[in-house]
């Protein structure tokens, strides 16, 4: 199978996850919310896949996140089934359900995150792990403040369905740590792996800390040379008793 070929399945997937999900949804405008940021953030996704050429793997796990926010947001967060097990597993009150998308964004997306910075940066090594989880944090803390923004424009009463904070203060630095903590684990597993399996990952692990000095150019090459034949010149000139 073609790469074009793989991504137009799973684009075929999520659209299928997404049509049963916009199917009589637990609450029509906590669903039309949710899926604001689905209208926006899918045709970007898709032109990143794109521009990028992100690996069959990558956009297998874009695609599983993806099909994890519009489940949210057909019940919705607050009243995902699966969150309610996820709380008897953790022994807590609280649907985990969003706790767990959260987690799966730092999860999932490390890697196709990684997976880009290395297409467009010739950085190896230690920053390969690195600037990813700090593009996830970024993206977790964006995702934040469009929530904050989007209740200004949407009713009262579907705030709680919206956000989901479930009585919980901490919410948003709760669902960022989450996604930290995915996204150091999708580290860890890739690092682990690369450690093991790709001989070169330890020697550009270790020379990614190098601190190189600044590259000379034929410019600086060209002024050296005219400065050499200055000193020359000088030293051949012939100064006259006094």
């Amino acid at each position: 199978m073609s790469k074009k070929t793989y991504q137009i399945a799973m684009l075929c997937i999520f659209l299928a996850v997404w049509i049963w999900a916009a199917i009589n949804p637990g609450n029509r405008e906590a669903w039309l919310n949710e899926n604001y940021i689905t209208f926006v953030a899918v045709p970007v996704v898709i032109f990143l896949i794109r521009y990028f050429k992100l690996s069959n793997l990558s956009v297998t796990l874009i695609t599983i996140f993806l099909c994890l926010h519009v489940i949210g947001g057909h019940f919705p967060y607050p009243d995902v089934p699966f969150g309610y097990t996820l709380a008897e597993w953790f022994n807590t009150a609280r649907n985990q359900y969003d706790r767990l998308v959260h987690f799966s964004f730092g999860l999932l997306l490390f890697l196709p995150i990684r997976e880009a910075f290395m297409k467009i940066s010739k950085t190896r090594g230690f920053w390969t792990y690195y600037i990813p989880i700090d593009v996830v944090l970024a993206l977790s803390a964006f995702f934040e403040i469009i929530e904050l923004i989007v209740v200004g424009f949407i009713k009262p009463e579907q705030v709680a369905a919206f956000i989901g904070p479930q009585a919980d203060i901490f919410d948003a630095p709760k669902d960022m740590l989450n996604a930290f903590v995915g996204a150091l684990i999708s580290m860890l597993i890739i690092l682990v792996f690369n450690l093991l399996t790709v001989k070169k990952s330890r020697r550009e692990f270790k020379k990614s800390f190098e601190v190189k000095g600044r590259e000379i150019t034929p410019e600086d090459r060209k002024i050296g040379r005219t400065i050499k034949k200055i000193k020359n010149d000088v030293r051949r000139l012939k100064i006259p008793n006094a």
